[in-house]
């Protein structure tokens, strides 16, 4: 299931950012980023439309997923 990310109160879409970004050693290229530039990179995502924030009802969990590949599989 989608959840628009505009439903999320402020803290709440920090927290979803923050434990995607921390879950696993995400590569962002040749340059480490700090957290804040990773949370102001998907947050730029989601605000695009290009990304969105999903529940797994089998796996009870969030994540954040490229919005075409998403949508593409369903």
């Amino acid at each position: 299931m989608i959840i628009p990310w505009q439903s999320l109160e402020e803290t709440t879409l920090s927290n979803v950012l923050d434990s995607v970004i921390l879950r696993e050693g995400t590569d962002y290229g040749e340059q480490e980023l700090t957290l804040a530039e990773k949370r102001a990179r998907l947050m730029a995502l989601l605000e695009a439309d290009k990304a969105v924030i999903v529940w797994s009802e089998l796996h009870q969990s969030l994540d954040i997923k490229d919005k075409k590949s998403f949508l593409g599989n369903m």
